[in-house]
């Protein structure tokens, strides 16, 4: 196991080297107001604003969750730009475009380029009791979706739900329940290009959706052409058709400013082509299911925050059966300074038992937990930086990353 004190050292040192260039943004004001387009009578408006965030990872290999570098210590760097537009009271357009190493941390070495989010929002009344959009956007399930960008979110990557690798496949159908099983003895990190997780990301399908807000419920309903564990190259309906469309859902409820609360759902296939010549004689594409019911609540109280979300998930493995999965998290973030925070948040995942094949009862992946710090410090409007450590242990003997240090500068413009 390596020991993190070096990384702390150099992530340290990156965040004390920021201070000074907090006196260097105040072009940045000047940015700002430059990228505004406004009509003279304010029908159309379009902004373009941006994040840059600059990455240091140290890792224990194998490298953990969704991270695909295979250095010890590497450089993430990733540039977001946002495109909003309106026009008039009723349309409403937004596009992204990130150039980065991959959508997943060093998952394109020699970088990338690509519209993570475009779509048109239309909303035909006065208030926000009925939207409809349409394009390639997050799901709606949840409430981390809401804080995933850098600026928002306390830590620099996700909770366990949605980067936790599973020995789940949506390419390659398992032969059997011993094929299946004996997935648990490989290490996540080196299966990454076929395995799977329960959520991956934000889910940036395409789709529709209906979405609103009436007096302290809002609701949301998709339809999109992938499901939520789908990798993100499927997530463009260009890669991927709607031959097999995902359902996928939200009601919330908040009683008042400090409280809300929410549960979701999703249903649809899974598997992408060409898993249907991989399944031989048997079922075609869009017969195995996932099934997933999520609860999310936050809560709001002076200097403290607290989210958490809990899923519950199945899927229908080819010649094996139903395959279950729980995972929940919980994440505190406290104000220590009006610009420093501190934050802590605790995950864990269970996977049911299935029939090995040969009369007995087996967990069919690794049971684990993981622990997630951060400090947080904003600098100025333009410019933040985090230091976060992570620790995670799965049941078994082979471990995919335990210890992860990261520091995160973002400049926002």
């Amino acid at each position: 196991m390596k020991h993190p004190l070096p990384a702390f050292s150099i992530a340290l040192s990156l965040l004390v080297a920021a201070i000074p260039a907090t006196a260097q943004t105040e072009w940045l004001e000047q940015l700002d107001e430059s990228l505004v387009v406004q009509s003279a009578n304010a029908w159309f408006r379009s902004d373009l604003s941006g994040l840059l965030d600059l990455e240091l990872y140290s890792i224990d290999q194998r490298p953990p969750g969704l991270v695909f570098a295979d250095d010890d210590i590497f450089f993430n760097p990733r540039l977001s730009l946002f495109l909003d537009a309106r026009f008039g009271d009723h349309f409403y357009t937004f596009a992204q475009l990130r150039l980065d190493r991959g959508f997943d941390p060093g998952s394109v070495p020699d970088g990338d380029a690509r519209f993570d989010e475009y779509f048109l929002r239309y909303t035909p009344l006065d208030d926000a009791r009925v939207n409809f959009q349409f394009g390639k956007f997050a799901t709606v399930v949840g409430n981390w979706v809401e804080r995933h960008y850098s600026w928002e979110n306390p830590f620099i990557n996700a909770p366990l739900p949605y980067e936790n690798v599973l020995v789940l496949t949506d390419h390659v159908a398992p032969s059997g329940p011993s094929d299946f099983l004996a997935r648990r003895n490989r290490p996540a990190g080196d299966n990454k290009s076929t395995w799977i997780p329960l959520i991956w990301g934000p889910s940036y399908a395409s789709g529709g959706s209906i979405f609103g807000l009436v007096e302290k419920f809002d609701y949301a309903l998709e339809f999109k052409n992938v499901g939520l564990s789908s990798r993100p190259y499927a997530w463009d309906a260009t890669h991927h058709g709607w031959d097999g469309a995902v359902v996928s859902g939200r009601l919330g409820y908040r009683p008042n400013a400090a409280w809300a609360v929410g549960a979701s759902f999703s249903h649809g296939p899974y598997l992408l082509p060409p898993e249907d010549l991989l399944v031989a004689g048997g079922p075609r594409k869009g017969t195995f299911k996932q099934t997933t019911v999520a609860q999310d609540i936050r809560f709001a109280w002076r200097h403290w925050q607290l989210w958490a979300e809990a899923f519950a998930s199945r899927f229908e493995v080819p010649n094996v059966g139903d395959a279950d999965t729980l995972a929940y998290y919980t994440e505190l973030r406290y104000k220590i300074r009006p610009r420093l925070y501190a934050a802590l948040r605790w995950n864990q995942q269970f996977f049911s038992d299935i029939s090995n094949g040969v009369g007995g009862m087996e967990p069919w992946d690794r049971d684990i937990w993981k622990v997630d710090t951060a400090l947080g410090y904003r600098f100025d409007r333009h410019l933040q930086g985090k230091l976060q450590y992570s620790y995670n242990h799965q049941e078994g003997s082979i471990q995919q990353g335990e210890q992860l240090v990261a520091v995160q500068l973002t400049v926002k413009f």
